[in-house]
C-alpha cells in the first residue's frame, strides 16, 4: 500500500546539489555510502522507492568496480539520463581527487616532519584493522559456514595460499574462481546460493511505504530500455574516450613511457575490482611496488592510510599511487614535480573509473535481465570468495609491515601490532565507525610518538 502524496519531480539542478553533497560527505566505505544514499534518497527525499533502489544495488554488486560510485551513477542515469549519471559519477569522486592531491603532495614534501610522521605511524595500525575488518564482512556474506558452502572455503583458502605464498598474479585468481564456479554450478548449485545484503548496508523493504517520484511501478524510461543501436553507441563513445587519451600518452611518451603504463595498468587493474578497492590492492601492490617501481611498500600502506581519511571510494587510493609515482619519476621534468604528479595522480583516475561508467551506461539494461539466474551469479560467487582469500593475504601482508617495519631483520614494534589489534577490536566489536576509528588512532600515534621521545 502506498501513502503519501508522490514528490514533486526532481530537477537536474536539484539532483546536482546533492551529488556534490554526497561526495564530500562519503565517509565510511561502500556500506556507509550505500547508508547515506539510502536514506537521502529513499527516506527523506523519496526520489526513488525502496525496490528500484535494492534492485539497482544488486546489479551494481554484480559488476567489478566500486558499487557504491555506480550505484550513483545508476541513480544519476535513471533519474536524468546518460547526462546525469555522468554527473552523480564524477561528483562523487571529484572532491575525493581533489582533497588527496592536497594530501599527497603535503605527504611528498613535508612527510619527514615528526608530527606527520606520527600520525601516519598512528593511522597504519587503524588500516591493518581495516583490511581485517574487511575479509570478515565479504566473508560472512559470501562463505556462510563451511558445512554449506565447502567449496567456496576451498576457493578461498586456494586463493590465499596462491596470492600470500605462490605469489600467483591476481588476474589468474580471478579467472581460476570464475571458471570454477561456472562449472561447478552445474553440480553444486546450492553452493552458490545469496549470501545475505550487501557490505553491512542492511536495507529491506517495508510492507508500506511512502510513494516515491520513481516509483514501483514507475514505467522505466525510454533511455533506461536495452536497444542494440544504444549499446552500440554507448560502447562506440566509451571507446573513444579511452582511446583518444591513450593516443595521446602514446604520442608524447611512447609506450614505455610512465603516464601510458599507468593509464593500461591501472584500465586492467579497474576490470578486476570484484570485491572492492581492498581485493584489487593485492594486484596494485603487484605491479605498481614490485614490477614497475613508481613507490615502495611503506608509501602504499600511507596512501591507503590517507584514503581512509577522505570521502569517496577506497579505491581512490589509486590516485595516491599515481601522485607518488609521477612524483617519483618526475613525469613533466624535475622543475615540475607537483604539476607532474597530478597530472599522473589525474591520468591514474580516469583510467581506472572509466570502465565503471560504460557498465553502467551501456550494460545496464543488457545485465539487468540476466539478474538472479544461476549460470550468471555462480563465477560471480565463485570470485567473491576467492576475493576473501586475496583481501586476507593483503591482512597478513599490513601485519607484517607492522610487525617489522624495518624488514625481516628489524625489530618487532609491538605499540604498532596493540594499536591494531585494539582498532580491531573496535571496529569488530565495539562497532565503531571508520573515522572514529581513525581519529583514536591517529592521536594515539602523536601521544606514543611524544611519550617515545
Amino acid at each position: 500500500m502506498q501513502i503519501d502524496a508522490t514528490p514533486a519531480p526532481v530537477s537536474f539542478r536539484q539532483a546536482l546539489r546533492f551529488w556534490f553533497k554526497l561526495g564530500c560527505i562519503s565517509f565510511g566505505g561502500p556500506a556507509g555510502q550505500i547508508s547515506i544514499m539510502h536514506r537521502e534518497l529513499v527516506q527523506e527525499r523519496r526520489w526513488i522507492s525502496e525496490r528500484r533502489f535494492l534492485h539497482a544495488l544488486n546489479y551494481c554488486m554484480l559488476l567489478p568496480g566500486p558499487e557504491a560510485q555506480q550505484l550513483a551513477t545508476y541513480l544519476g542515469w535513471l533519474m536524468h539520463r546518460t547526462w546525469g549519471g555522468v554527473a552523480a559519477g564524477a561528483l562523487f569522486v571529484l572532491p575525493s581527487l581533489l582533497l588527496l592531491v592536497g594530501l599527497s603532495w603535503g605527504y611528498m614534501a613535508f612527510g619527514d616532519v615528526p608530527w606527520m610522521a606520527a600520525l601516519l605511524w598512528g593511522i597504519k595500525p587503524a588500516v591493518a584493522a581495516l583490511v581485517l575488518q574487511a575479509v570478515h564482512r565479504i566473508g560472512s556474506r559470501t562463505l556462510k559456514t563451511p558445512r554449506r558452502a565447502p567449496l567456496l572455503w576451498a576457493i578461498a583458502l586456494v586463493s590465499f595460499v596462491a596470492v600470500a605464498l605462490l605469489e600467483v598474479p591476481f588476474p589468474a585468481v580471478v579467472l581460476g574462481a570464475a571458471l570454477t564456479g561456472a562449472v561447478a554450478q552445474h553440480w553444486l548449485p546450492g553452493q552458490f546460493a545469496s549470501g545475505g545484503a550487501h557490505g553491512g548496508a542492511s536495507v529491506g523493504v517495508p510492507a508500506a511505504q511512502p510513494a516515491a517520484w520513481i516509483d514501483d511501478h514507475t514505467p522505466t524510461p525510454a533511455h533506461a530500455r536495452y536497444t542494440p543501436a544504444r549499446l552500440a553507441q554507448v560502447l562506440a563513445a566509451g571507446a573513444a574516450l579511452w582511446l583518444l587519451p591513450m593516443a595521446a600518452l602514446m604520442a608524447v611518451w611512447g609506450w614505455d613511457g610512465t603516464l601510458t603504463r599507468m593509464a593500461w595498468f591501472f584500465t586492467k587493474a579497474a576490470l578486476l575490482t570484484f570485491g572492492g578497492a581492498y581485493a584489487v590492492l593485492p594486484y596494485v601492490y603487484q605491479g605498481a611496488v614490485e614490477h614497475f617501481g613508481w613507490l615502495n611498500a611503506a608509501q602504499m600502506m600511507d596512501g591507503l592510510a590517507l584514503g581512509e581519511t577522505t570521502p569517496g571510494p577506497l579505491i581512490m587510493v589509486v590516485s595516491f599511487v599515481g601522485f607518488v609515482g609521477g612524483w617519483s619519476q618526475a613525469v613533466l621534468g624535475p622543475q615540475a614535480l607537483l604539476w607532474g604528479a597530478a597530472l599522473a595522480a589525474t591520468v591514474v583516475t580516469w583510467f581506472t573509473f572509466l570502465p565503471s561508467f560504460i557498465f553502467i551506461l551501456a550494460g545496464g539494461p543488457l545485465i539487468e535481465s540476466t539478474h538472479g539466474k544461476l549460470q550468471f551469479t555462480a563465477p560471480l560467487t565463485a570470485i567473491t570468495a576467492a576475493v576473501v582469500g586475496v583481501i586476507a593475504s593483503l591482512a597478513v601482508f599490513f601485519a607484517l609491515h607492522l610487525a617489522r617495519p624495518g624488514g625481516a631483520s628489524g625489530a618487532i614494534d609491538f605499540a604498532a601490532l596493540g594499536l591494531a589489534l585494539a582498532a580491531a577490536w573496535a571496529l569488530l566489536r565495539l562497532k565503531w565507525g571508520v573515522v572514529p576509528v581513525l581519529g583514536a588512532c591517529a592521536l594515539a600515534g602523536l601521544a606514543w610518538r611524544w611519550v617515545a621521545a
